[in-house]
């Protein structure tokens, strides 16, 4: 494949594959998208994982127990993605452990009680599901057919939550309180992981124009919003924005700013989980270092017919 190759394949709506020719920036926007995207999935079993062992029944645990699992599954569906384009899964490792690669800024915040699972089930998911099913046509082969099997379980995962905040707004007055407070808190979190706003966003519009993303985070971050609302109605809870109402001459909802400021500040390092978070994923590390040892001393020795 040669440049005008790649151009024709990207014209057509057609698959980029490893081996074909591919311009170095389109490789490195793709190894930093993707890396991002699988260190969240790793960073992401934190906040929920911390409620394995305190989950109210034996059945919210197991639930619990197969969501983190999937989430962990994700990560290395794609680092093996970002493979496919030469990356070494350690380096990326060691980059996101010595903060110069990025994982999405909502894993920055605490879990403060089990609603908080649910919620993150609900809108956490939610958005990622908006973010993540264009990325089904992503025009990089490996990451396109990767986000297929990704956007299944997410979608999963954010029945289970919706189903344990319906649960719960069934409940007693401090379990619905409970949800309020949790949705208080996620709303505005989880409607900054699209991104910033399209005239502060770098990277957008090169990636679009290799379609490896489809649309604007302004868009995604609209979609996102248009669905959660009747959502949130059904459930019973108020989302935290007073300026949130029906356009009708739009068709969408008006919806208020986020605090792009506190998104910059999560990004750099200053949320309030962010040291915690990259400590915790310091040591899992430096933990299974043994386990990598033991693996490449098994195929070392199994490849060389021993």
């Amino acid at each position: 494949m040669s440049e005008s190759t790649f151009a024709e394949t990207i014209a057509k709506d057609q698959r980029v594959e490893p081996r074909d020719w591919m311009p170095d920036k389109y490789r490195q926007t793709l190894i930093r998208q993707i890396a991002q995207h699988a260190h969240s999935e790793i960073i992401g079993m934190q906040p929920e994982g911390e409620w394995i062992t305190r989950a109210p029944t034996l059945r919210r645990k197991a639930i619990l127990l197969a969501k983190v699992q999937d989430e962990a599954g994700h990560g290395l569906y794609l680092y093996s993605a970002a493979e496919t384009l030469g990356a070494d899964r350690g380096d990326l490792t060691k980059r996101l452990i010595e903060g110069r690669q990025k994982y999405s800024s909502i894993f920055n915040y605490p879990t403060l009680t089990f609603a908080d699972v649910g919620v993150i089930g609900w809108l956490v998911d939610g958005a990622a599901i908006c973010n993540q099913v264009p990325l089904c046509r992503s025009s990089f082969g490996p990451y396109a057919r990767a986000m297929i099997r990704i956007c299944k379980e997410e979608s999963f995962h954010q029945r289970q939550g919706y189903e344990l905040l319906m649960t719960m707004m069934g409940g007693t007055a401090g379990q619905r309180a409970m949800v309020q407070d949790a949705v208080n808190r996620w709303w505005w979190p989880s409607l900054m992981m699209f991104g910033p706003p399209d005239g502060d966003s770098p990277n957008s519009a090169q990636s679009m124009a290799w379609k490896i993303k489809r649309h604007s985070n302004d868009e995604l971050r609209q979609r996102f919003v248009d669905m959660s609302v009747p959502q949130a109605e059904a459930l019973g809870v108020t989302l935290p924005d007073p300026v949130l109402r029906w356009n009708a001459e739009r068709e969408h909802y008006d919806f208020g700013e986020p605090d792009w400021s506190e998104l910059k500040r999560v990004i750099t390092g200053d949320g309030p989980l962010n040291r915690q978070r990259i400590e915790r994923r310091r040591q899992a590390d430096s933990d299974g270092a043994w386990v990598r040892e033991a693996a490449a001393a098994h195929a070392a020795k199994h490849g060389s017919g021993r």
